[in-house]
């Protein structure tokens, strides 16, 4: 080969490097180009989804929206926000008034063992029943007015928006309901919160003749439709004038109806006791 021709070889060659190299320029280029891209997009991303879980946390939730909303009241009801829930003859002379929260276990043993008694003389007209429901085991409370929605849970509340619904039907429908729910068969342990459960609550009513297929009953369960209620009484047990701070209690006159140990009596025999001792006072 001669020099000339071995020059111009090597001039060929320096130049197909000299593209190669701004080829290989462009792509690295490119290439930079995609990943800050793909960076940038990433942090907006992240920059974002952290500013969405922000408004998410900050969001109400679905039981203090219920707070504010306005209160739609059971048929059979009266007082402030339908909160006044009495059952019996009209002219029965007494009132006792029953405290419950629907998952309270002692609650749920008091139904068990002594409500088909309450349920008997009520019937025969000895006195009249107020139930007032509580949600303080969801961890619910009430702040001057406030209510604080707690983080138990919050299957007391959508029971109670449920007995709601019941007693629009009718007051025999709730009582039949109430006792269905805190029956050994339904009613949960305290740590499980299966009250939350729209269909389980539909499934208890199921049992009760009144409910069972009830189509107006089954939409305002699962429509919330008295859930605004609930919390209304939740706040009128955390406010009440009695001075009941736990479940289950009985008031009859102004005076709470205990045994000598100073419990709500849990059988048939001490209940009889304590509630023929305020009949008669």
């Amino acid at each position: 080969m001669s020099k000339r021709n071995s020059q111009a070889a090597k001039t060929a060659a320096r130049e197909r490097l000299r593209q190669e190299r701004e080829r290989q320029a462009k792509r690295d280029k490119v290439k930079r180009q995609v990943v800050v891209a793909a960076s940038i997009v990433g942090v907006l991303a992240a920059a974002g989804g952290v500013g969405y879980a922000v408004v998410q946390s900050n969001k109400p939730s679905h039981w203090e929206t219920a707070a504010d909303d306005k209160v739609v009241a059971p048929a059979h009801t009266s007082g402030k926000n339908g909160t006044t829930v009495t059952l019996g003859e009209d002219d029965a002379k007494k009132t006792l008034k029953i405290y419950e929260d629907p998952r309270c276990p002692i609650c749920a043993a008091f139904e068990q063992n002594v409500g088909s008694t309450v349920a008997g003389d009520v019937k025969d007209g000895k006195y009249k029943v107020q139930f007032v429901g509580a949600t303080f085991i969801d961890g619910d409370s009430d702040d001057d007015g406030s209510f604080q929605v707690g983080s138990r849970g919050e299957g007391s509340k959508n029971a109670m928006s449920a007995l709601g619904a019941a007693l629009n039907v009718s007051p025999e429908a709730f009582l039949d309901y109430k006792s269905a729910l805190y029956s050994t068969k339904w009613h949960p342990e305290e740590s499980d919160d299966k009250f939350k459960d729209d269909d389980y609550l539909v499934e208890i009513a199921d049992t009760v003749p009144a409910l069972k297929d009830n189509a107006k009953f089954e939409k305002a369960v699962k429509n919330g439709t008295y859930d605004a209620w609930a919390v209304a009484m939740s706040q009128a047990f955390s406010n009440n004038k009695d001075d009941v701070d736990g479940t289950p209690s009985l008031v009859m006159d102004g005076k709470k109806l205990t045994t000598s140990s100073g419990n709500a009596p849990m059988t048939v025999e001490e209940y009889k006791q304590v509630i023929g001792a305020a009949l008669k006072g």
